[in-house]
């Protein structure tokens, strides 16, 4: 059986997403932040060492990082989520599985971060919010005349970047973006993807 360890407002709960999706059987054990640090239990280290969430057992197995997580559960679990290789669209897939950690959420992190340094991290801002601003304005020129990010269907792609657009609509920013709203719009509306919300609790990103 599957065991997704879920940790609340986190990444995981597109894994949640993912399984629901799939129609794969699954359980989830629950872990909650420490409410004056947010960082993860120390309970998580006992599954992974590096103790953060998304983890997903699968017998003995245990697998980490969000997007190798989508693609081999699709892949071994028989879904159309995952591109195969040998597809023309493969490239993209792959590309957007990299790009949501890779790329698009470390200037998030870094604004997170350096937030806390006040007046200190005042000269790095300019830098940081300009390529937030680069990321999703590329993301919101690939969107355009399209409800996924590839081909016509949803894949792991639009679960993985799915946080990243959930980061950009809590900071306001989806506003200017009406192509990334859209799409977040429909993800949203899935059935799955309220089903996954229902069984993995409050979530303040959605």
């Amino acid at each position: 059986m599957l065991i997704v360890h879920h940790l609340n407002d986190s990444r995981s709960q597109r894994i949640l997403w993912l399984l629901e999706e799939m129609g794969t059987p699954y359980e989830i054990k629950k872990y909650q932040r420490d409410r004056i640090t947010n960082l993860a239990p120390p309970e998580l280290k006992a599954v992974h060492p590096l103790g953060k969430s998304p983890i997903v057992t699968d017998g003995s197995e245990v697998l980490a990082e969000s997007g190798m997580i989508i693609d081999v559960l699709a892949r071994r679990y028989g879904s159309d989520l995952a591109l195969d290789v040998a597809s023309r669209l493969y490239p993209a897939y792959a590309h957007w599985l990299h790009f949501a950690e890779g790329s698009a959420m470390q200037p998030f992190l870094l604004s997170l971060y350096t937030s806390r340094l006040g007046e200190a991290a005042a000269p790095l801002q300019p830098r940081i919010a300009s390529e937030i601003r680069n990321h999703l304005a590329y993301i919101e020129g690939q969107l355009a005349g399209k409800s996924y990010l590839v081909g016509d269907h949803l894949t792991g792609a639009d679960i993985q970047m799915s946080f990243v657009g959930e980061i950009a609509k809590g900071q306001g920013a989806l506003a200017q973006l009406p192509n990334i709203k859209h799409w977040l719009e429909g993800l949203h509306a899935r059935p799955q993807w309220q089903k996954a919300l229902e069984k993995g609790g409050p979530y303040r990103f959605a």
